[in-house]
């Protein structure tokens, strides 16, 4: 059995001023503490700084019952997520790695449950759980996700053909060990950053699942929009790390995982109403995996009917 007390919560933060303080209060408010909460501030220019400093002893959000949580505030220049989450880390003691988004919620038992996880297998390097939607205007609950994967789920994240690793920014708790085996996060990546860091510690590790919605992920005006292109470019890195390898077990998944890569991209830009990138991917979708045309000719009639 392990100590709660050797979880560190790295929080990156950058001008989210107004949801940070409900961020440290959902960390805070857990059944089973971790020892120190790391917020990194990413370069912000709104109050951030302040909302942090009263959560902190003397502060008016601060309660004499958290004495028990070392709460850090580091600052740096804005360089990213990945930077930010991977400067928690740097600073960070604890034997197992949560990473907390500032603009989310967690529920009391998030840490609890996934404690529990990593105590029944010493194999697990990674527990992700499941996590709602909701909307930052209204409060409504708009989705529940928790139909992820445990085991070994390497295969499964190349493939992209179904649910694997539910919302791994917000969602996943790690040891120490395996997060700097992964190597951390890729800095060079801004989409499919945390597809790729559990990717590389579910090559080395098993992966445990909570059931549960124990984060509810705000959607808002402020947030990262997805940018298609950024995506393909992230997402395409992703896998040309991913195959620059001798393993043949891997290399088997190559053309497939491809094909469903550019088959996601090209209803991506649909969406997007960019129908030259539509194109493109569909092309190169069923280049890879003949196949593929099926879900090509059908796509016109899925839409309609959606529609």
């Amino acid at each position: 059995m392990h100590s709660m007390n050797n979880v560190s919560v790295i929080i990156p933060t950058y001008n989210y001023g107004q949801f940070i303080g409900a961020a440290i209060e959902g960390v805070l408010g857990q059944t089973l503490r971790p020892s120190e909460i790391v917020v990194v501030d990413d370069g912000s220019t709104d109050d951030t700084a302040d909302v942090v400093s009263r959560c902190l002893p003397g502060g008016d959000l601060y309660n004499a019952s958290f004495a028990s949580v070392k709460i850090s505030y580091v600052k740096q220049k804005n360089a990213g997520v990945c930077a930010a989450r991977n400067h928690g880390v740097a600073v960070s003691t604890g034997e197992y790695i949560a990473f907390a988004d500032a603009d989310d919620i967690w529920h009391p038992t998030k840490l609890e449950k996934q404690l529990a996880v990593f105590n029944k297998d010493a194999d697990i390097g990674l527990v992700h759980c499941g996590m709602r939607e909701f909307d930052g205007e209204t409060g409504e609950y708009l989705s529940v996700t928790t139909d992820g994967m445990e085991g070994d789920v390497a295969a499964e994240l190349l493939l992209w053909e179904r649910p694997v690793i539910i919302g791994p920014g917000g969602t996943i708790m790690l040891t120490r060990k395996a997060f700097v085996e992964a190597g951390g996060f890729d800095t060079e990546m801004k989409v499919g950053e945390d597809w790729d860091l559990c990717y590389r510690a579910a090559r080395k590790y098993k992966v445990g699942f909570v059931r549960e919605a124990l984060v509810d992920y705000r959607i808002h005006s402020a947030a990262a929009h997805r940018n298609v292109a950024e995506m393909e470019r992230g997402m395409g890195r992703f896998y040309k790390k991913a195959f620059a390898t001798s393993d043949q077990a891997v290399l088997k998944l190559r053309r497939r995982s491809l094909s469903n890569f550019h088959r996601v991209l090209s209803g991506s830009y649909f969406q997007a109403g960019d129908y030259g990138g539509f194109f493109k991917n569909a092309v190169k979708s069923i280049a890879y995996r003949p196949a593929a045309v099926g879900y090509f000719l059908g796509f016109p009639f899925r839409r309609l009917k959606k529609n």
